[in-house]
């Protein structure tokens, strides 16, 4: 099986030949050895030196040097807004204390669809609609500048750690 052996980072990616994709969500974005299939049917084993998080637009380099494009899939969040920034950094603390992963816009927070938390935010004035976007979640202060330091999918209440 041909090996994907390192990240194209996507504003490194000035050609060469895309001959696949893969389409992951967050927590199969964070690997470091994992066989995969690309959308378009191309068998390869992702091994790399160490987890590495893979964004959006990235493209995995495959040993004969073709690449395999990187997309992060939509998933089901919950966007989270507020009133005024004070009251957004309230929401956000509240979300860190519940170690869970989110992704930290300029006037915006997304988490993972949770209708507990939902409440929770409704409770304490913001507001939280559910939305199916790509999830780019902040990564943890001991984690490199990257989020996840496993390789499950999350759901539910199943998170391990706050980020931002």
């Amino acid at each position: 099986m041909i090996r994907a052996t390192r990240i194209l980072r996507r504003e490194h990616l000035s050609g060469g030949e895309i001959v696949d994709r893969v389409v992951l969500d967050s927590g199969a974005r964070h690997r470091r050895r994992v066989a995969m299939r690309g959308a378009g049917g191309l068998a390869f084993l992702l091994d790399l030196p160490g987890a590495a998080v893979l964004e959006d637009g990235d493209a995995l380099v495959l040993e004969d040097g073709r690449l395999v494009w990187v997309e992060a899939a939509p998933e089901r969040l919950l966007e989270i807004r507020a009133a005024s920034d004070q009251a957004l950094k309230r929401l956000i603390w509240h979300i860190g204390n519940r170690h869970i992963p989110a992704e930290i816009g300029m006037e915006a927070v997304w988490i993972a669809y949770d209708h507990v938390l939902a409440d929770m935010v409704r409770g304490l004035g913001g507001t939280a609609e559910p939305v199916d976007r790509p999830f780019r979640p902040e990564g943890g202060a001991y984690s490199g500048g990257h989020a996840h330091g496993h390789d499950h999918p999350h759901g539910g209440h199943h998170h391990h750690h706050a980020d931002g």
